[in-house]
């Protein structure tokens, strides 16, 4: 009788890719939308603000409208102030603050 021994390779898995802290959300890109876009609160829509978002979109669209642009100069002000500080915070402070945390406004 002859004991047929398999010969195959064992199949280890595949390492798991290390966790995505700060979901995903580079601050880089939030600090140039802040500067670039500002006005129009893209950068609050990139950080998950939807509500936050919606806000600086409505007065910079309707208010400028009623105000000649005034509403919206005062949000470019407030996204290039937030882009700013984006840019200035280490990772690990941004994560926490803005990831984390979820905070809105400044």
């Amino acid at each position: 009788m002859t004991t047929s021994t398999d010969n195959t390779p064992a199949v280890t898995p595949a390492p798991s890719p290390p966790p995505v802290t700060g979901k995903g959300k580079d601050k880089v890109v939030a600090g140039i939308l802040g500067i670039l876009l500002g006005a129009l609160g893209i950068h609050k829509f990139y950080l998950g603000y939807t509500k936050e978002g919606v806000i600086m979109l409505l007065v910079s669209l309707v208010g400028g409208i009623f105000t000649c642009g005034l509403t919206a100069s005062v949000a470019g002000v407030i996204g290039l102030v937030e882009g700013i500080l984006y840019l200035t915070k280490s990772d690990e402070e941004f994560d926490a603050t803005y990831v984390q945390n979820q905070k809105g406004w400044f």
